[in-house]
């Protein structure tokens, strides 16, 4: 146990995020992702303000669901490339990285289409494509470096309780 109550990690995961950290992979990652967060707050606080005035309530709602789906995306993957980074920098120990509460939730799949959709700013569905891209990226390095070998990734107690609050969810709507 650490001094914060958490497992140890296995030193060859704490060998592996501190690769990772140092890696020219980690440096264009980083890069690309908060260049992204920089690029969406811009789009979001400006034109996207003006940009959602001119659409219909339901491509208003459309709007808000995107965009907050866009944000917390983004807002998942900036942390997670911050534990990342505070690691490159020795203010946080690789070990402790490995914890389950730096790790990224894992996707859950598609996203149901919404009759206001087909009005959202061309603009918005790109930053969401990026966004998306970047992500499972960041989804994909997070299971190389943090899963057992052979460990299936929805072992994971985190995926395992995202189902279960997007099942919760999708029952209510």
């Amino acid at each position: 146990m650490s001094d914060f109550g958490a497992p140890v990690a296995a030193p060859w995961r704490a060998s592996v995020v501190q690769d990772f950290a140092a890696s020219e992979l980690f440096d264009r990652t980083f890069q690309e992702g908060m260049e992204l967060v920089e690029e969406t707050a811009a789009y979001l606080d400006g034109a996207g303000r003006h940009d959602s005035k001119a659409l219909s309530r339901s491509g208003a709602l459309a709007y808000a669901a995107s965009s907050m789906r866009l944000t917390t995306r983004l807002m998942q993957m900036a942390s997670w490339l911050l534990v990342q980074r505070a690691v490159r920098e020795g203010d946080m120990a690789p070990a402790d990285a490995c914890q389950d509460r730096y790790r990224i939730t894992f996707p859950q799949g598609p996203v149901e289409p919404h009759e206001g959709d087909i009005e959202l700013p061309a603009s918005l569905k790109a930053l969401g494509e990026r966004a998306d891209r970047i992500y499972e990226r960041v989804v994909h390095l997070d299971q190389r470096m943090y899963l057992e070998p052979g460990q299936d990734e929805q072992a994971h107690p985190i995926a395992s309780q995202m189902e279960r609050i997007q099942a919760a969810f999708s029952g209510a709507a």
